[in-house]
């Protein structure tokens, strides 16, 4: 999801003590990236609809497992004392005792949009990809079909997912179905996939 900068002045550095104690108390979540603090932006339906149904996903698959996944109210925290809050996470490590942050994810997911693509590509994903635990990034567009995951045992290149493909996660040993993750997704692709469904 997209974080938006402040508007004000150049700000202090924030620390990351500050930083954790002032979401405590924060009417909207923010994240932190490179001591300043960004506020979040409200999701879309579409937007929503998916993360949902990835979440809905992992937690069916994990209901008996000792990995557990998270929704986008739970922060990760990544390199430099960077906070993100991903869409949806799972994590299969003894992590960290602090209730409100995860520090070992196995798998992070973000779903984007046009103005969020450069961060969450870019900026997100060098982040994550240095968080050691980490075994899967998943990009997925909200706006059209196309599901990219980038993959640790693949030196971190990525392959793309679309309508008709399955998508397996090795960490969690999950095949996912791309029509899956798009369901009542209202996008141009999906109106016309379920038209064609439906002849």
């Amino acid at each position: 999801m997209l974080a938006e900068k402040q508007k004000s002045k150049p700000a202090e550095s924030v620390s990351v003590e500050d930083y954790l104690q002032g979401e405590m108390i924060a009417d909207i979540k923010h994240e932190l990236f490179n001591g300043q603090v960004f506020a979040m932006v409200g999701a879309s339906e579409n937007h929503d609809y998916i993360s949902g149904n990835i979440f809905g996903e992992f937690y069916n698959h994990l209901k008996n497992a000792s990995c557990r996944p998270f929704t986008a109210d739970m922060k990760v925290k990544t390199v430099n004392g960077n906070f993100r809050y991903p869409d949806c996470m799972v994590v299969c490590e003894q992590d960290n005792e602090d209730p409100y942050y995860k520090t070992k994810p196995v798998i992070l997911v973000e779903v984007i949009s046009a103005s969020s693509r450069k961060t969450d590509r870019k900026d997100k994903l060098l982040e994550y990809i240095n968080i050691s635990s980490l075994q899967e990034y998943i990009i997925i567009e909200q706006d059209f079909v196309d599901v990219e995951v980038f993959k640790k045992i693949d030196d971190w290149h990525s392959s793309h997912y679309f309508l008709g493909d399955a998508i397996t996660l090795e960490s969690i040993d999950l095949t996912l179905s791309v029509e899956d993750l798009y369901h009542r997704v209202n996008n141009e692709e999906m109106v016309q996939f379920m038209k064609e469904k439906t002849v």
